[in-house]
């Protein structure tokens, strides 16, 4: 069984930084996407950044490019978003997720999620 723990949300004023890290533990396979969701208070969900483990190719949504940045460790069960010039429409709770199979729709994994919080 999978599982993603997150950490690193918190409480920031707009303009500031946080960085989020997701540890997944169990086992994915060896093509599988890890990332991020988001989602504010009467909003859609949506993908904010994901990483695909056999290319290293990385998504952004256009709302955070240049803005947000999506690493991993070498073993990638681990995955950090830095989260730079934060806005206060950035404000939300935060999923790390996993895809086992990214070749049919959907996350398998969720984790339970964390609350980032922007102050104006």
């Amino acid at each position: 069984e999978v599982q993603l723990v997150e950490s690193g949300g918190g409480l920031v004023q707009a303009g500031g930084s946080l960085r989020l890290s997701c540890v997944a533990s169990g086992f994915l396979g060896d093509d599988y996407v890890i990332g991020w969701f988001r989602q504010a208070p009467g909003k859609e969900r949506e993908g904010v950044s994901c990483i695909r483990s056999t290319d290293d190719s990385t998504y952004y949504a256009d709302s955070v490019k240049g803005r947000f940045t999506l690493s991993s460790n070498n073993a990638k069960n681990t995955v950090y978003l830095q989260m730079n010039s934060l806005k206060p429409e950035d404000t939300a709770v935060y999923y790390c997720v996993a895809d086992s199979n990214p070749t049919s729709p959907g996350y398998d994994y969720w984790g339970q999620g964390t609350q980032v919080t922007v102050s104006s």
